[in-house]
């Protein structure tokens, strides 16, 4: 198994400090110069945003604040020694375990209203999947609902999704699972399913050593400030276990089981095309996953079985490709006008780096020196995903939750950290993720 630490020079040393460095400069920047210059770019309408993110100062305790210091501590101390140490399966256990306890202590922060605040607004899913009655109808109004010139238009995040981001709640409604806390938490226990895909996803591919090494990152860190009850965390979830399969169909040497894996990785994968009109560039990761595995073979039914399901949307009444033209003409007449790309541009970047957390620098400055092919296809399929979506411009703002499916992906590349500098990066990215939730409002 390939290493992923050559022996450590002097410039390796400094790597990683000069990663972080450099994302504290941009993050910094991207929070000063607004302010500084009087450059409005209008990442709240009420004029109280805390530029890079979508949210404001606020500083708070409440009851997760201790179970989050104290998870913390103890990641800190223990998360890469359990890595390295635990059985597969234990890790995968512990990893689901730790990483919802994560989510949820930092929900609680702000008390049960940490869980239920963000799929409660109106603008969210929940109140507008309360009151579907017909999902066929649904699926043949959706289109025309979506400008802000019909006078039944949706709401923004309903709008600004293709349906099948309102029918999994929609879904929930209907099995009883609708209330404001209950879909929250089904949304959490999801999030938690996002390190265990990831790391089956690199052991499949032959890179057990890498996902160890990465795996505290995956579960502890800033992003679960953001994840937690938002439904981009399902999202995420989805492409997370759809790349999954699609790894063990490229790895299955048997013709059937390699067949049905292909079929669930395009049932997934096609489904996140119907979550969010940005996530066709997970195909990105696909090509990296399928590099990575040295077989094309699980490409034409994945894709077929993909293609599929959003062809029997457009049957249903959902032609994604009439949407996205509708959606893009809503979206330029709102706030995204008013917001300019000379500063999203880059200041995008700054929002993902406090997501992912400044050890995205440090992975990034030692990745010249990993040996590990498929840590370096993964992450730069990912980091191809961030760069497209950027500069398509449809994404100004907001990325600290927009783009939560591609940060797993990214902070893969942990694995390349030197061992000396693993606990003090895991330290690093605990102690963003609790400023982060104990001194802003981040809306999510």
């Amino acid at each position: 198994m390939p290493s992923a630490s050559p022996p450590p020079t002097r410039a390796s040393a400094l790597g990683p400090w000069l990663g972080v460095a450099a994302v504290g400069a941009l993050v910094f920047a991207a929070a000063v110069i607004p302010d500084a210059t009087g450059w409005d770019v209008a990442s709240r309408r009420d004029g109280r945003g805390w530029e890079p993110l979508h949210g404001y100062v606020e500083v708070k305790v409440g009851p997760g604040t201790l179970p989050a210091a104290l998870l913390a501590l103890l990641g800190a101390g223990y998360a890469g020694r359990l890595a390295r140490a635990l059985p597969w399966r234990p890790l995968l256990l512990v990893s689901f375990v730790a990483g919802l306890l994560w989510l949820l202590s930092l929900a609680l922060v702000d008390g049960t209203d940490g869980l239920t605040r963000v799929l409660g607004n109106p603008y969210e899913y929940l109140e507008t999947a309360r009151a579907v009655t017909s999902v066929g109808t649904t699926l043949d109004e959706f289109v025309d609902r979506i400008p802000y010139a019909h006078d039944d238009n949706w709401v923004t995040h309903v709008a600004g999704h293709p349906p099948g981001a309102l029918l999994f709640f929609v879904g929930l409604v209907r099995v009883g699972l609708g209330g404001d806390l209950a879909a929250s938490l089904v949304v959490t226990v999801l999030a938690a399913t996002i390190p265990p895909a990831v790391l089956v996803t690199m052991r499949t591919l032959g890179a057990e050593t890498a996902a160890r090494r990465a795996a505290p990152f995956l579960v502890l860190g800033p992003a679960a400030v953001f994840m937690a009850v938002s439904a981009d965390a399902v999202f995420t979830a989805v492409a997370a276990w759809g790349l999954a399969a699609l790894a063990v169909a490229a790895t299955r040497p048997a013709r059937g089981p390699a067949v049905a894996w292909s079929v669930l990785a395009g049932l997934l994968l096609g489904s996140c095309v119907l979550l969010s009109y940005g996530l066709p560039l997970l195909g990105f990761l696909a090509v990296a996953v399928l590099m990575a595995a040295r077989s094309w073979l699980p490409l034409p039914v994945a894709a077929a079985t993909a293609l599929a399901l959003v062809l029997g949307f457009a049957a249903g009444g959902f032609a994604w490709w009439e949407a996205l033209p509708v959606l893009r003409e809503r979206y330029w007449d709102g706030i995204a006008s008013e917001r300019p790309a000379a500063y999203w541009l880059w200041g995008n970047l700054a929002a993902l780096a406090l997501s992912a957390g400044p050890v995205l620098g440090a992975g990034l400055a030692c990745a010249r020196r990993s040996t590990d092919r498929v840590v370096l296809l993964i992450v730069a399929g990912a980091a191809a995903a961030v760069l497209v979506a950027d500069l398509s411009q449809m994404s100004k703002a907001e990325v600290e939750r927009i783009w939560l499916p591609f940060v797993p992906w990214l902070l893969v590349v942990t694995a390349a950290l030197p061992e000396r500098w693993q606990r003090a990066g895991l330290t690093l990215q605990l102690a963003t993720a609790l400023a982060l939730q104990h001194f802003l409002y981040t809306s999510w």
